[in-house]
């Protein structure tokens, strides 16, 4: 394995800045996209919690691979040329984003009641007791499975390597082709993802036992 590091380093390494760079942008995407669609699901209007739980009804059940070949096959048929890079980001983003919409409702629903109530009966509006005193108290019960996705999240950025996403996988895959050596590639591969969540890992432990 230390022999297929040393030699692929060059792919290896680019592989991994591609994989870290799609997870990054999926991580804070999915993050803002399933928030929104998580206070669509608790809105006071009807239609806006059907809006979001149609999103998330959808989104989650369908597989990833399925979301991230729409954006790199159907949308180049129809609207614009999608690198690999870009739809299997997209297609990250947008599957992530519905179960942490899930995710983030479960924690807000999980807030005593009587905290809106509260804060609305001495004036606040709706926006701003969901800002100022529930959300803040919802991040801490979300921590630990927002911290589950969010590995998760980083694990699943191996379906680039199913539309030439240039990422770990698909690094791999040209690596293990060319030099017949499967097993110490994948477990190179294996070896580099570890280093990509494990200290995502321990970060999600140390916010947890932190705002505890």
């Amino acid at each position: 394995m230390i022999s297929i590091l040393v030699n692929h380093w060059p792919e290896f390494w680019s592989g991994f800045l591609f994989t870290l760079g799609s997870s990054i942008l999926a991580l804070i995407g999915s993050l803002i996209v399933g928030t929104i669609f998580a206070l669509l699901e608790i809105s006071e209007h009807k239609w806006e919690r059907i809006v979001g739980r149609v999103y998330v009804e959808i989104f989650r059940n369908i597989p990833l691979l399925v979301i991230t070949m729409f954006f790199y096959v159907v949308i180049p048929m129809f609207i614009t040329n999608v690198n690999g890079f870009t739809a299997g980001t997209i297609g990250l983003t947008i599957y992530t984003s519905a179960f942490i919409a899930e995710t983030v409702r479960a924690g807000i629903e999980a807030v005593d009641p009587g905290q809106m109530e509260a804060a609305r009966s001495n004036g606040l509006t709706y926006l701003q007791a969901m800002t100022h005193i529930v959300f803040p108290q919802a991040i801490k019960i979300t921590i630990p499975p927002l911290g589950n996705q969010f590995i998760n999240l980083v694990k699943n950025s191996s379906v680039l390597a199913f539309v030439a996403g240039f990422d770990l996988m698909y690094q791999g895959n040209l690596i293990a082709s060319t030099t017949f050596d499967t097993s110490n590639t994948y477990l190179a591969v294996g070896l580099l993802y570890l280093i990509l969540t494990l200290p995502l890992s321990y970060f999600m432990r140390y916010l947890e036992k932190k705002w505890a």
